[in-house]
């Protein structure tokens, strides 16, 4: 496989080993974001002249090493990175520099990563596809005319093509998981409130949003875990109160692990492209070994838990939402029946809610939160999918929840598939993504490996077996 298609981890230790310089690494993914981006469009921000000669000084301090000494790497646009725009891809923030690094963005150059570049994102990371005036359109390397998810799109894409070695991402509404699984790499969200987000915000803004978290997306699952020991953690105020000490499982085989597979749902139904392959994933984990069961749930109505999930999701991200979203908001909810269900008006209610309601929508998650820590009494993680289908074709036209999308030969609204996103986030678990088949041989398609608050090397410990054992990432035609 091509050097630029190596995991973190083996490029990391063939720059230790010296079999590879710092030099070489950084010059070889520059000469391929020169010859891919423009079709991609993945890296919307970068400065390939002065961190060659970090990579130089890289090589010439080889005596300080940190994990990921001589690495070259991207983070997603809403991270600040010092000296560089963070735009969220909207235009009134075009000049917005960073005066310094994000905390997480701080941790990786510490281990001594190499940041070289920004990817791309949706305006307000709020779209499952990656498109903003200010940097333009991001193509899926699997299909030009596809979309690479969102919104850390730029991420997956940058990574499945080639062009990075690592990447930094955030999640409140699939936005790792779905590129992860769109592009056919790995990514993870991260329990909520085990990474400090310090830094990922638009000015001004300093509390932790509510459901989204940080994450890392990589070519291989072991890479995952690398990233999160060092970008785990809280910052420097809640740090004199606590340190993450997360248990390591040690799951060397499938033989008797504890697995419960939701492959659709009536309220969200899947493309068998994408059902059948988990199906067929957790067929083989049973020839394996695992306990499977198709059955086992947590104690609650995923319905309502997809209602308490929109009504969260659409009230956390209500204070960014610009004055023309809020004007629709304020007149669907004048003009929508009180049981009208449809995504649009389920949000307009959310992002106008008082906050009394919005304790009791709170209280009704952390009931399920509770739920969901006694299922993983009996069952050690649950497989569902990413998303509804594999990429789908881009489309930019009117609002999110007007976009329709083919599941099964039939129009579904694109934001139906937020279920998949809410079922586990809602209620602050981690949640792995891998890719496990490729649909038709022509596009990826990857599995959500759900697991307990704070089991996040859980679930990557299970990605790491089905690499293993089952399917690994596979470079896209035409970029090998």
């Amino acid at each position: 496989m091509n050097t630029a298609f190596w995991s973190a981890t083996k490029l990391v230790a063939a720059l230790r080993a010296k079999k590879l310089s710092a030099l070489e690494l950084f010059d070889l993914y520059a000469a391929r974001v020169r010859q891919h981006n423009r079709a991609l469009n993945a890296i919307c921000v970068m400065n390939l002249d002065q961190n060659r000669k970090a990579a130089r000084a890289a090589d010439r301090h080889r005596g300080k090493r940190g994990p990921l000494h001589g690495l070259p790497m991207t983070v997603k646009e809403s991270f600040d990175v010092a000296g560089w725009p963070t735009t969220f891809g909207l235009e009134e923030f075009r000049h917005n520099i960073a005066s310094r690094d994000a905390l997480a963005v701080e941790r990786l150059k510490r281990a001594g990563a190499i940041v070289f570049g920004k990817t791309n994102v949706p305006v307000l990371l709020a779209d499952w596809q990656t498109f903003n005036p200010i940097y333009g359109t991001t193509n899926n390397p699997w299909g030009l005319l596809r979309t690479p998810g969102g919104s850390s799109g730029g991420s997956a894409a940058a990574l499945a093509a080639g062009l990075t070695g690592l990447e930094l991402g955030s999640d409140i509404g699939a936005s790792i998981r779905g590129p992860a699984h769109y592009c056919g790499v790995y990514g993870h969200k991260s329990t909520w409130g085990l990474c400090s987000p310090k830094g990922h915000a638009l000015p001004g803004a300093v509390h932790p949003a509510d459901i989204s978290v940080i994450g890392p997306l990589a070519r291989s699952a072991e890479d995952l875990e690398l990233a999160m020991e060092l970008i785990a953690g809280p910052d420097e105020v809640d740090g004199a109160g606590w340190k993450p000490a997360l248990s390591r499982p040690q799951i060397p085989t499938f033989r008797k692990l504890r697995v419960a597979v939701m492959p659709s749902h009536p309220t969200a139904e899947v493309d068998a492209s994408v059902s059948g392959a988990i199906e067929r994933l957790a067929r083989a984990l049973a020839k394996k070994g695992a306990k499977v069961s198709d059955k086992a749930r947590p104690g609650f109505d995923p319905d309502e838990a997809h209602r308490v999930y929109l009504a969260l999701l659409r009230s956390a991200t209500s204070a960014r939402q610009s004055p023309h979203h809020v004007a629709l908001w304020e007149g669907l909810s004048q003009t929508r029946p009180k049981d009208d269900m449809s995504y649009e008006a389920q949000a307009a209610r959310a992002n106008l809610m008082r906050h009394r309601e919005w304790l009791g929508w709170s209280n009704r998650r952390h009931q399920m939160r509770l739920l969901w820590a006694e299922f993983f009494k009996e069952w050690d993680v649950m497989l569902c999918p990413p998303a509804a289908t594999p990429a789908f074709a881009q489309n930019q036209r009117g609002e999110r929840w007007e976009r329709m999308i083919e599941v099964n030969g039939k129009p579904q609204p694109s934001t139906t598939q937020m279920f998949w996103a809410g079922y586990s986030g809602n209620c602050l678990l981690p949640s792995t993504v891998a890719p496990i088949e490729l649909a038709g041989g022509k596009l990826p398609v990857g599995v959500q490996i759900i697991a307990p608050q704070y089991g996040d090397y859980r679930s990557i410990a299970v990605a790491r077996l089905i690499e293993r054992e089952y399917f690994a990432f596979t470079p896209p035609p035409g970029f090998e």
